[in-house]
């Protein structure tokens, strides 16, 4: 191995390791806590190392969100590839996504409520951003109906999901009732 490749993946390294510490940090006390100074002391490299990946922690909630969107493409992929049938699947796909946004707030955060510096829905959109939405599209565009435009019917699902997950989050749902709101929405949105 030359000297520039075990340089490179000395580089890739450092960076798994702030995003991951990063996200571990926000994920125990909130991504207010999450600063460079406090970063770069949990993973032991000065500040300017942490610079030389990242210009801030906008970038660093970029990273974070790109990540946590390829994991949750892969977690819909798994439930709604194990399910049978398209009412099955959506009703996995549903609530594979509650799932995970109750099991991964700071990093639900990142993808969908913080500024990351990520540009969502334009062709520039990164691919896992891309990828996240065409996992849900996958399940949800055979149920769209009939003359419904699938990308649309996906996002408005996925939004009546991103309001379920944030006003339970939030307290304003109490988290008892997800079973039969995700019911509702397979039941009232989705031609099965």
């Amino acid at each position: 191995m030359s000297v520039k490749e075990r340089k490179e993946r000395e580089r890739a390294a450092r960076e798994r390791l702030i995003v991951a510490t990063a996200r571990e940090l926000a994920e125990q006390q909130g991504w207010d806590a999450v600063t460079t100074r406090k970063l770069a002391e949990r993973i032991e490299y000065s500040q300017p190392v942490l610079y030389s990946h990242f210009r801030g922690k906008r970038e660093i909630i970029g990273a974070v969100a790109l990540e946590g969107a390829a994991e949750l493409a892969v977690a819909v992929r798994a439930a709604t590839g194990a399910a049978k049938g398209p009412r099955e699947r959506v009703t996995a796909l549903a609530r594979t996504y509650l799932d995970f946004a109750a099991r991964n707030p700071a990093v639900y955060d990142a993808i969908f409520q913080l500024d990351g510096g990520l540009p969502y829905a334009q062709e520039d959109t990164p691919e896992p951003l891309k990828d996240a939405f065409a996992a849900l599209l996958e399940s949800l565009g055979e149920v769209a109906g009939d003359g419904v435009h699938p990308g649309l019917f996906t996002e408005v699902f996925w939004a009546s999901l991103h309001g379920v997950a944030t006003l339970t989050r939030s307290g304003r749902l109490p988290p008892e009732d997800t079973g039969p709101r995700v019911e509702l929405l397979v039941d009232r949105l989705a031609v099965v």
